[in-house]
Formats: C-alpha cells, structure tokens, sequence
C-alpha cells in the first residue's frame, strides 16, 4: 500500500486502516507496536545527524529493516517476508564486529557521551519499548519470532555503537556508581 493522500480524515473515529483494509481502533496492541517502530526509525534518523561515517550507512539500512518490519505489522496473520532472515544475519556479524573494538565491560553504563551516543541511548531505549510492544501484541495475535529476534538484538548493537562512540571521542564511559 503506498500514500496517496495524506489526510483523509478516515481516522477522525479513533480507528484506523491496516494493509489489509480491516479498521481497528488507534490504541490496539498492533497499532501500539506500529507506533513504536516508527517513532525508534523517527529517532534514528535523528541520531544519523551527528553520526560518523562507520555508522551512518548501518543506521540507514537498520531503518529500512524498521521499515519492513513495520510494513509487515500493518498486515496481521501473513508473513510477507519483507524483513529477511539475511538481515538478522547481518545484524549479528556487525553487532559482533563492532563490539570486537571495545574492552571488556565491568559495570553499566550510564547514558551519555558525545551528542551522537546519548542519541544512540535513547534509540537503545527506544528499542527495548518496541520490543516491548511487539512481544505485547504477539501475546494475543500472530508476529514473525523474526522480529522478535531483530528488535532485541537491535537495542544491543545500539548499546555498543555508542562505546565505540564514547571511545573513538576520547571520552570516558561513566560507569554506574551503586554505592553512593
């Protein structure tokens, strides 16, 4: 389904239309998880602005696989295969190359760092709340484990990109003090 009028008004009843034509209200599980993945590739592209080169394109295809993953929501009870098992692959190579750079993690991590990785956390944030609205909708309806797999594993690759961030920067990571 493409756009080819933006407003319709369809939408003024507090429902609205999934690929398959079927109406359902704005507040379902299915429109919930949507809204999720949007607004994680929303902060992506927000992150991309202050992003390094190393990561840019990364950031771009994960938004496309946000795409698909959200395209594939708006159809309830098909597997398109929009979001192929290839990029889950994809997404474990790099989560492994990346984290090959960093030292050995001992404690969290507070958010923060340079503009790009506080940017990045909060795509990692981002990340585990869609998730969270995923696994919601497949406890009542039908989701890929595909894309279960994918968002999970997303939220740590952005984790790791912004230590690499942090350290490429020079910058220290700040460490969670629990003894205070």
């Amino acid at each position: 389904m493409r756009i080819t009028k933006v407003t319709t008004k369809t939408g003024d009843d507090g429902q609205t239309g999934l690929g398959n034509g079927e109406r359902i209200s704005k507040n379902s599980p299915r429109i919930n998880a949507m809204g999720a993945v949007d607004k994680l590739n929303s902060i992506i592209g927000w992150a991309r602005i202050k992003s390094s080169e190393q990561f840019d394109k990364p950031l771009e295809e994960i938004q496309q696989d946000l795409f698909n993953l959200g395209g594939e929501l708006a159809i309830p009870d098909i597997e398109m295969n929009l979001l192929k098992a290839s990029r889950m692959n994809w997404l474990d190579i790099n989560t492994d190359k990346i984290n090959s750079q960093l030292p050995p993690l001992n404690e969290f991590v507070l958010p923060g760092g340079s503009e790009f990785a506080a940017r990045i956390h909060i795509a990692r944030s981002e990340c585990r709340e869609a998730e969270r609205a995923i696994i919601a909708l497949s406890e009542s309806e039908f989701v890929p484990d595909l894309h279960k797999k994918y968002i999970n594993r997303l939220s740590d690759l952005f984790f790791i990109i912004s230590r690499v961030e942090t350290m490429d920067k020079g910058q220290r990571e700040i460490v969670w003090n629990y003894k205070n």
